[in-house]
């Protein structure tokens, strides 16, 4: 009886990750509304999307496509496939964040600073609070990445690593933050474009 109730139990960790995953939402729909209240108060039209936002966009989802591979792999004991995609997720999201400062140099170079306008204000300071998320994850990738790569060397210690129900659990968990940051940055995207429209 007492294990069957403990397998309904939410482990405080997901209750933390799931508490954080609602502020944060609330925070750039709070962002969203003083965006649009802002534009409408002062008139000034929106500002167009650096083409290197849809290019992040895709980025994005290529690693969050990696990292449910590598939870698959983990599932199914394929030890190199599994560090293989951790790694290619850890580079793709540096990639992004690379890809997301040159977004901003394409601002500058257009002459929209982050004191051009209200506007330019809020773009920058979304963008620049969904980059600072995905730099908080970036850590936990790479010490999983690099757990994976120094401790799952012979069988044994790959029969234990993936044995632990701790490692796959806290592995659920960033798959869950990096999917939530890959909804934020589309639901941010497709907000500004739908703005150029009205």
């Amino acid at each position: 009886m007492i294990d069957n109730q403990k397998k309904y139990l939410i482990h405080p960790q997901e209750i933390a990750l799931y508490i954080l995953l609602f502020g944060v939402s609330a925070l750039f729909i709070g962002f969203s509304a003083s965006y649009l209240y802002s534009r409408v108060q002062s008139g000034i039209p929106p500002l167009a999307l650096p083409p290197l936002f849809i290019l992040n966009t895709l980025i994005l989802l290529a690693s969050s496509y990696t990292l449910v591979k590598s939870m698959k792999d983990y599932k199914a004991d394929r030890t190199e496939a599994y560090k293989r995609m951790l790694g290619l997720t850890l580079a793709l999201t540096i990639l992004f964040l690379f890809s997301q400062i040159f977004a901003w140099k394409q601002l500058y170079a257009q002459g929209v600073f982050i004191n051009h306008s209200n506007m330019a204000s809020y773009l920058y300071l979304i963008s620049a609070v969904h980059f600072g998320h995905v730099l908080v994850g970036i850590p936990f990738l790479a010490w999983f990445y690099i757990n994976a790569v120094r401790k799952m060397v012979e069988p044994v210690s790959v029969l234990v690593y993936f044995s632990d129900p701790e490692k796959k659990r806290k592995l659920k968990l960033l798959t869950i933050y990096w999917h939530f940051l890959d909804g934020l940055w589309i639901y941010l995207v497709i907000f500004f474009l739908l703005n150029l429209l009205f």
